[in-house]
C-alpha cells in the first residue's frame, strides 16, 4: 500500500473535528511551504544539483533547521539512487512518509498521568510565549473529561499573570491557587498541592515565572519549586512542559536548550502555529532536542489546543497530494 493511501485511511479512522483544526490551523505553512514545494516538484524536470539546493533553501525557509533539512537532503539522494527515480514528481510520498518519521521519533504525544491521586503538570517558558493560555485551555480540556482540575499560580512576578490565570480558571471553570504579586513562588506550589489533596482534585496545572533576564535566578527558582512539588508528591511533577511560540521559528529552539539544561523537560506546547508560515520548526525542534510535541496551538478558540498528532500534522500540509 503506498504511503499516501496509508495516511489517507489512517486519517479517516480520526475524529474530522481534529483533522479540520489541523487543516485550518496550518493553513499559512501550507500556503507558502507546500506551494513552493508542488512549484519546484512540477516545474524541476529532473532531479539534478539545482533540484537539490533549491529543495534545500524552501526547507530552511520553513524553519525546518539546517541540520535536519542536511539530513533530509541526504536520505533523498539515497532514496534517488536506490530506486533509480528520475522524476521530481516520484519524491512526493518518499519527502512526506521521512517529515512523519523525524517527527515521530519513539515517544508518544501523550501525557504521562499519576496510576491513582494527583497529576502535576509544570509549565515552564519565558514571557509571552501563551504559556498562561495554554494552561487556560488545557484546564478546559481535561474539565470537559470530567477530570477535576486546578490551577497555581506560580507566575508571581509578571505584572498581571495572576490575573490572567484567574481569568482563564473562571472560563474554564476552575479553581485557581495564588498568593500576592511577588511571593514566593515555591510557597504558592505548597498551598496549591496541599488544596489539591484535600479537595482531591485530579489534575494540577502549575504556572511559573518566564523571565529571562537572570537566567541563573530563573533557573533556581524552578529548581526549588521542582523540589516542593517532589516533596510533596515524591513521583511528581508527571510532566514538565516547555511552552514555546512556533513564531518565534529559530529562537524557540535555543529557549528549549536552555531550558532543558535545568529544569528536566519531558515534552513540549508549540503555541501560534496557525499564526506562522514557519510551521517546519515544529520538525526542527523534534530533531535537534529528542522531545516529544505533546500539544500544539491551532488557534484563539478555548478548544484549539490539541494534542500533537505526526499524521495529521503531515496529512495537514500534504493532504492535497493524495490522489482520490
Amino acid at each position: 500500500m503506498s504511503f499516501f493511501k496509508k495516511l489517507k485511511d489512517s486519517i479517516s479512522s480520526k475524529a474530522e473535528e481534529v483533522t479540520n483544526k489541523f487543516k485550518e490551523g496550518l493553513a499559512k505553512t501550507r500556503d507558502v511551504f507546500v506551494e513552493r514545494v508542488e512549484d519546484l516538484f512540477s516545474r524541476r524536470k529532473k532531479i539534478d544539483e539545482d533540484f537539490y539546493e533549491e529543495l534545500e533553501e524552501i526547507l530552511i525557509g520553513a524553519d525546518v533547521g539546517v541540520g535536519t533539512v542536511m539530513k533530509l537532503i541526504e536520505n533523498l539522494r539515497a532514496e534517488v539512487r536506490k530506486r533509480k527515480i528520475e522524476q521530481p514528481s516520484e519524491l512526493q510520498p518518499i519527502l512526506s512518509e521521512m517529515i512523519v518519521a523525524l517527527l515521530k521519533g519513539d515517544e508518544k504525544s501523550s501525557l504521562k498521568m499519576a496510576s491513582s491521586g494527583l497529576t502535576v503538570i509544570l509549565f515552564v517558558g519565558v514571557n509571552g510565549v501563551g504559556k498562561t493560555t495554554t494552561i487556560g485551555k488545557m484546564a478546559h480540556m481535561f474539565k470537559s473529561q470530567g477530570k477535576k482540575v486546578m490551577l497555581a499560580a506560580g507566575d508571581t512576578f509578571r505584572a498581571g499573570a495572576i490575573e490572567q490565570l484567574e481569568v482563564w480558571g473562571k472560563r474554564a471553570g476552575v479553581d485557581v491557587i495564588k498568593q500576592q504579586s511577588g511571593s514566593d513562588p515555591a510557597a504558592v506550589m505548597f498551598d496549591a498541592l496541599h488544596a489539591a489533596k484535600s479537595r482531591g482534585v485530579d489534575i494540577l496545572l502549575c504556572d511559573t515565572a518566564g523571565r529571562l533576564q537572570n537566567k541563573v535566578n530563573l533557573m533556581e527558582e524552578l529548581n526549588k519549586i521542582y523540589r516542593v512539588i517532589t516533596r510533596e508528591v515524591p513521583e511528581a511533577p508527571h510532566e514538565v512542559l516547555l511552552v514555546l511560540d512556533a513564531t518565534t521559528g529559530q529562537n524557540a529552539l535555543s529557549q528549549a536548550k536552555m531550558f532543558d539544561e535545568k529544569s528536566g523537560l519531558t515534552g513540549l506546547v508549540l503555541t501560534k502555529l496557525d499564526s506562522t508560515a514557519k510551521g517546519g520548526i515544529v520538525v526542527a525542534i523534534r530533531q535537534e532536542l529528542q522531545l516529544p510535541v505533546k500539544f500544539v496551538g491551532l488557534g484563539e478558540k478555548i478548544d484549539d489546543l490539541q494534542q500533537f498528532d505526526s499524521e495529521q500534522f503531515v496529512h495537514a500540509l500534504f493532504g492535497k497530494w493524495i490522489k482520490e
